[in-house]
């Protein structure tokens, strides 16, 4: 077997980690997650998550970080690949708002929030991560519009701001009070955003 160089080990132990801290996020929530746990999950000391990334807080900031990485990846090819509104529109809605992982994620979400409320510097960072990958939707969405002869019901900027919102409060709500039918609803708004022609 080969071994691993110091800076393969580094990453190795990096993703180990990000992997542990998804999952203690998504079964305890942010604010129960202790580092200890995270550290446990992933078979190192606490030592590990402080000497990768600060922290909790920090560890929180590289899972979310990537997600929007792998989010804005795969919004890429499908609208690369859409050659209709409809593509558009299922690639704009491509996760299942009723999924009990995106219900759980949603809730430490919302932790987060209202504890880096009180935090400036974490508020920033994450605003920041948020305010990149808003944009950059945006850059795609209207170059793809152009592409498709698509004309938004609203501006992209605010209507990227409200499809975040909307998929988290309908992810959050189904922790509490089920929808019928959450993804119907996201659906509905898509398509009132992106009208068709006949419309």
């Amino acid at each position: 077997m080969t071994r691993l160089t110091r800076a393969e080990q580094q990453r190795r132990t990096h993703e180990h980690l990000l992997g542990a801290g998804r999952e203690v996020f998504l079964r305890r929530g942010f604010l129960a997650a202790t580092v200890e746990e995270i550290a446990a999950d992933a078979g190192y000391t606490r030592g590990a998550v402080y000497k990768h990334f600060g922290g909790k807080e920090g560890l929180w900031l590289a899972i979310i970080e990537a997600d929007a990485v792998g989010h804005l990846q795969g919004l890429r090819e499908a609208l690369a690949s859409a050659t209709t509104r409809d593509e558009v529109l299922a690639a704009l809605n491509p996760v299942d708002v009723a999924d009990k992982d995106a219900a759980k994620w949603s809730a430490a979400a919302a932790e987060v929030l209202a504890a880096t409320a009180q935090q400036p510097e974490t508020a920033t960072q994450v605003a920041a991560i948020q305010r990149r990958h808003d944009d950059e939707v945006v850059a795609l969405l209207t170059e793809h519009s152009r592409r498709l002869c698509l004309e938004p019901a609203m501006p992209l900027d605010q209507a990227v701001v409200m499809l975040g919102a909307l998929g988290i409060g309908l992810a959050l709500r189904q922790t509490v009070a089920p929808a019928a039918d959450p993804g119907a609803i996201l659906t509905h708004v898509l398509g009132t955003l992106f009208p068709s022609e006949a419309t």
